[in-house]
Order: structure tokens, then sequence, then C-alpha cells
């Protein structure tokens, strides 16, 4: 078993900037649980909050599966845990204001019941100034970790239950690939699947290469692994999960591409398969073919632009100009017709004047996506960006965000209509949480529908007749099978 012990200590921005070219390490001896720690949780409850990310969800389904081994069970009520994990995002900052509030809340749980394990771990616990304010205001806190030794959660649990000391260990390090983790899923039906780790693209306003590592692949024999056997326990629909998968298999020395792994995921017999995140920039036309010649993979890509100005693609390092997104926009439309395109947008980036920003409109009317995640620009400390003077005034972000977001409202309710009266296959999630009295699902091609239907069908793909078309979701009744 490979020796860690020279990484144990707390998160360090300059190491986790390194790329230093050392051989990523395929490990599947890293899990194990202490015997002291076997049955540790027996008749005691735990509970996760996952923020961010389908990255950080299916980390929260690992921590779920180890905890579990250890005998703890799930509870929805934070109130009657005896282990509470924060899996934390650093994307934003709102996020992490987030999680101190969450932090705070338990201080008050712990009063009342010091035995009481509380641990933050995920994004946020590879940031220097995280774990500096946890140190100096939050004393509190017996557990951080990060996002690369998730495996050692039963050694570090038991640290902090037997030594009543805060544990830190956090790996600044590039990263490594662990299998063998235990997972509990928290559908019976859809799948997350990570296929790699981290990323090497540094976008100037981006952390996540500083808190997730370098770019590396799972191998993909154990990949096709995981999915067969979701085959055979009866999922539906696979999510491959990375930072960037475009990027997956340029560090393995075997050939695997993303647009092979796309076609040995559909040769599985998955019905359904589904991936981001997409950088325009590893978007390969080998990839376009492959979407397009498998019925199982869906039709519907997120591909993240930013900005429509070339001199703030720059800026942003973003590595390609609005003349190359659209050439490659238009491709995916030429060989795939149908197939829906979703995309985030950041207004207000340093010395965004006016005209740029209206170059990302002039975009976005070109594109017509069928829906964008559109976000202010705020600064992340640690990032590029945020030594850049960030001089465009909030009112002047707020108003462009508004305009921006008519354009995707009247976009968004456009992409919609063109499913009206048509008949899709859905793939039913469950109850409408507004409406129990309806189920709710995705189409092919990622529409969010709500319909009249059979609850038995739960799990399963049926066909919908499209009755009305809103901005944000489909409606419909359940087409009966003969």
């Amino acid at each position: 078993m490979k020796d860690y012990s020279q990484y144990f200590k707390g998160p360090n921005l300059k190491e986790a900037k390194k790329r230093r070219g050392e051989d990523v390490h395929h490990i599947h001896d890293a899990f194990f649980i202490p015997q002291e720690m076997v049955n540790v949780g027996k008749g005691k409850k735990y509970y996760i909050h996952t923020y961010g990310c389908q990255a950080n969800e299916r980390d929260s389904e690992t921590l779920s599966g180890i905890l579990e081994m250890m005998a703890y069970q799930p509870t929805t009520e934070i109130k009657e845990a005896d282990v509470i994990l924060l899996n934390t995002c650093a994307i934003r900052e709102n996020a992490e204001e987030k999680v101190f509030g969450k932090v705070g809340y338990v201080k008050n749980l712990k009063k009342k019941n010091p035995n009481l394990i509380f641990g933050l771990c995920g994004c946020m616990a590879q940031e220097e100034v995280v774990i500096q304010r946890i140190l100096q205001k939050h004393p509190h806190i017996d557990l951080i970790f990060g996002t690369h030794n998730i495996h050692r959660l039963p050694e570090l649990l038991k640290e902090a239950m037997f030594n009543k000391e805060m544990v830190v260990e956090v790996w600044s390090k590039e990263g490594d690939v662990i299998e063998d983790t235990p997972v509990t899923r928290a559908s019976k039906h859809k799948a997350w699947v990570n296929i790699m780790y981290g990323c090497n693209k540094f976008c100037t306003y981006c952390i996540v290469p500083y808190t997730r590592g370098k770019e590396r692949s799972r191998l993909m024999d154990d990949i096709i692994e995981e999915v067969n056997q979701l085959v055979k326990d009866g999922y539906q629909e696979v999510t491959l999960l990375g930072q960037n998968v475009n990027s997956y298999g340029k560090d393995l020395d075997d050939g695997s591409s993303f647009a092979s792994l796309l076609e040995a995921v559909a040769k599985t017999g998955i019905p359904r398969i589904r991936f981001t995140t997409s950088h325009p920039w590893d978007f390969s036309k080998d990839m376009i073919h492959m979407i397009a010649s498998y019925d199982n993979i869906m039709p519907a890509i997120h591909l993240p632009v930013q900005s429509g100005n070339d001199e703030v693609l720059k800026l942003m390092g973003r590595r390609y100009s609005r003349e190359q997104y659209l050439e490659l926009f238009h491709a995916i439309k030429e060989e795939i017709p149908d197939c829906t395109i979703t995309t985030d947008i950041i207004v207000g980036f340093p010395n965004e004047t006016e005209e740029q920003f209206e170059d990302t409109l002039s975009l976005y009317q070109e594109c017509e996506y069928d829906l964008a995640y559109t976000f202010i620009y705020s600064p992340r400390a640690g990032t590029p960006a945020a030594k850049m003077a960030d001089n465009v005034p909030l009112e002047e972000k707020e108003q462009r965000l508004y305009r921006l977001n008519e354009v995707v409202n009247e976009k968004a309710l456009k992409q919609n209509q063109r499913f009206l009266n048509q008949e899709v296959e859905v793939l039913v999630d469950g109850p409408s949480k507004r409406d129990p009295q309806m189920l709710t699902g995705y189409t092919k091609h990622q529409k969010l529908i709500n319909f009249k239907g059979n609850p038995d069908c739960i799990g399963k793909r049926v066909m919908v007749k499209v009755t009305e078309a809103k901005t944000w979701a489909l409606k419909g009744e359940q087409i009966e099978q003969d």
C-alpha cells in the first residue's frame, strides 16, 4: 500500500498549482476500515449536506457508502445525527457563506450533544483561507478533509473520535485515482459515473484546478466494469462525470479518448448516456460523430461559452475565440440537428465593457441555446482574476444579468415549443414536488416534463405526449402502452 504520510497536512495553494508531470497511480487497495471502526456506527445516524456540482454529489454517495459500511444509518434530520458532514463547494463566494451559516448552526447542536462528530470536506477544505478562518473562528469542527482523501474517512473519523482534537488532513497534491471505494447511490435508476478527476485548464476566475488537482483519468476497463454492473442492477441512465470530460484519456498511454469511451459505454447497452462538463477547446469531431452514431447517447450537450467577446475570453483564459466556439457549435448542430445545447455565461468580468457584453448578447441570439446558467462575476481568492481590478459596478453587473436573462427566457420558451404535441420518451423520476398528483422526469433532450401518468412507472422509460410548453418545463400526458 502506498505511503501517504507526506501529504498529511493542511492545504497549500502553491503546491496545488503545480503540475509536475508525475505519473498518476490507479490504486485498488487504499480503502480499508480499521478494526475498531467496523461496527462503530451501530445504532447511530449520519447526515450529509452536499453543496455544489455533480462531482460533489457523487463524492457524497461515496461518503454515504463508507459510513454505512461502518453500520451508520442515514437521516434527513440533522438534529438526529451522530455524524454530520458538510460536503462543500468553492466555486462562488455565496456558496461558502451558506456553508458557514450551517457551521454556526451545528455549533449549537454540539453543545447539546458533545459526542457529535462534525466534519467539513470537499472543495472549500482545499482552500487555505477557509482553513485559516476555521482555525480562528470555528474550533467546534472536529474533522476537515479535502477532495483527494475521501477513502480515508474511517481512519480520520477514528482520530476525531478518540483523540478529541480537531483533525485536519488536506492533500495539496496532483492526485491519484482511488478505486474500489463503497457507494450508496442516491437513485435506483440514474447513476453518476466518474471518468476522470481534476482540471488543467486554469481559467483565470476558477478555483477548481487548485481544489480538485490535475486531470487524471480512470482506466477504461474500470469504468466499463462499473457501467456493466449498473446495467445488471437495472439502471436506466448514467452520467459520465469530469471537470472536463473531453480531456479523458490524454494522461493515459493506451490510446483512450473520450470518443472511444463514449462508444465503449454505448456498447454496454445502458439505455441512456449523458456527460458533463465539456470544455469547447477539447470537443473533437470524433465526439460529435460518436454522439450522432448511438441512440443511447443523449442528444443534449452542455457547452459553456462564458463570454461572446474575444478580449474577455482571453482575460478569462478560455483558450478559444468567439469564431472557434461558433464553428464548433454549428458543427454539432449540422451533424446532430435536434441536439439541445446549454451553456454557462459570466457577466461583469473585470474590464468588460458595454460593447463586449453586447457581443455576448449577439452570440446568444445566434446560438439560441435551450438554457443558460448565468452568473455575476465575483472574485475567488487565489485565482489570477482575483488580482484584477473588479471594476464593473455591481449595479451594472445586475443590469447586464437582467438583460441577458430576458434573452435566456425568450429562447428557452422557443426551444421548448418545438416539442409541443410531440411524443417523447421520459425517464420517470417520481412525483412532482409542486404537485404530487403529477409525475416528473426528463426527456432524451434533457427537458424537464411534468405529466399525468402511472406511479408504477417510476424508474422506467415511458412515452409522453407534450401538451404544453413553458419557459422552464414541459407538461404532458402519458401514452398508454398496449
